[in-house]
Order: structure tokens, then C-alpha cells, then sequence
């Protein structure tokens, strides 16, 4: 991997940043505007200060599914995987030692079911993978040189209506750090699972439908 300790080092920084941002908001008891808001936010930051360096990724969900549809090797997809949940887990231990305990790990809502949890996850990572392949992977999209923006945005709304139900991760990184240090790792397949899922299937319906499309 060319530039390897600057790519993983800005993989890692992103997934840092949203998960610092999110627990911190979630624990401050921000609301969940507040929290959509500070998870949005955290993403478009960080695109902007590293989308140049490693494409801006911060997801092992999106990084799985541009190594399916082969826009980065299995060997670097690894190591960007690898950096993210790296980031999750430095985040979380930040906060753990900022606030002594700390709210933020994603959990099903009362009587929603793994099944439907995980569709939920994997609808939600749906139109966020969605939202990036057309702003971020797609040269010819209009939103290009800001993708941040509209990708902060998609999550933004993504845990606006999801948020209450899942926790609204669509980053098995984002539940990964946080579930580690709290010792709570119950329902994993919902935030491993559905995010992947959902990731792989925007990034191919894109491919397939979307993009021939246009030209």
C-alpha cells in the first residue's frame, strides 16, 4: 500500500472522530437531533481533513463493499478495517476516561427483534452507501468536491429516524469500540450484518442501475 501510515492514520482519525463526537453527545444527553447532528458533523470534518488521504472511508461496512466492487485491494481493505475499529476503540477509552462511564453503545429498542434489527441497519447503511457512491465514488457526481456535506447529512437523517430503534451505528467500527470497553457485546450480528449487508447492496444496485444510467 503506497502512503500506508498516512492512509491507516487518517482511517483512524475519522473513525475517532465519529465515534468521540457521538459518544460525547449521547452522553451529554444532547437529544437526538443533537446526536445526529454531532455524528454528522464528525463525518463531514473528517472527509473534509482526509478524503485526499485515504478516500475516506470510516467504515469497515463501505470498506467491504469498495473492495467487492474492486476499488481498493482485499490486502488494503484489511488494513483500513483494521485502523477503523482501532479508532472506535480509542474513542471510546478517550471517553471512558473523560466521563468516567459513558452512554453511546447501540442497542435494539424495547421488543425490536435481532431479524428486524438488522434490516433496520442494513436499510439505514443503505442510504448512506448510497448517498457516497454518487457524491464521493462517482466522479460525475455534482456534490464531488464537497461530499462531506451531503454523506454528514444522510447520517444526519439516518438516525433521525433510526436512531431510537438500532442506535442507528451503520459502522460496525461505531459499535465495535464502544460495545468493547463497556463489556457489552450482545446482538452483534445486528451491527456487523446489517451494515455490510446494506453497504454491499447499494454499492452493486449503484453499479448495475444507477451509474449505466447516466451514461
Amino acid at each position: 500500500m503506497k502512503d500506508a501510515p498516512a492512509r491507516l492514520l487518517a482511517e483512524f482519525l475519522g473513525v475517532f472522530f465519529l465515534c468521540l463526537f457521538g459518544i460525547g453527545a449521547i452522553t451529554n444527553d444532547a437529544g437526538l437531533t443533537g446526536i445526529a447532528l454531532a455524528h454528522g458533523l464528525a463525518i463531514f470534518i473528517a472527509i473534509a481533513a482526509f478524503a485526499h488521504v485515504s478516500g475516506a472511508h470510516f467504515n469497515p461496512a463501505v470498506t467491504v463493499a469498495l473492495a467487492a466492487t474492486r476499488r481498493i485491494a482485499p490486502v488494503d481493505a484489511i488494513a483500513y478495517i483494521v485502523a477503523q475499529l482501532v479508532g472506535g476503540l480509542a474513542a471510546a477509552y478517550v471517553a471512558n476516561l473523560a466521563f468516567g462511564t459513558f452512554k453511546g453503545v447501540p442497542a435494539l429498542g424495547s421488543g425490536l427483534s435481532v431479524s428486524t434489527g438488522i434490516i433496520i441497519e442494513a436499510i439505514a447503511t443503505f442510504i448512506l452507501m448510497v448517498t457516497i457512491m454518487g457524491v464521493a465514488v462517482d466522479s460525475r457526481g455534482a456534490f464531488s468536491i464537497v461530499a462531506g456535506l451531503p454523506i454528514g447529512l444522510a447520517i444526519f437523517g439516518d438516525i433521525m429516524w433510526s436512531g431510537p430503534v438500532t442506535g442507528a451505528a451503520m459502522n460496525p467500527a461505531r459499535w465495535f469500540g464502544p460495545a468493547l470497553v463497556k463489556g457489552d457485546m450482545s446482538n452483534a450480528v445486528v451491527w456487523i450484518v446489517g451494515p455490510i449487508v446494506g453497504a454491499l447492496v447499494a454499492a452493486f444496485v449503484y453499479d448495475a442501475v444507477i451509474k449505466p444510467a447516466r451514461d
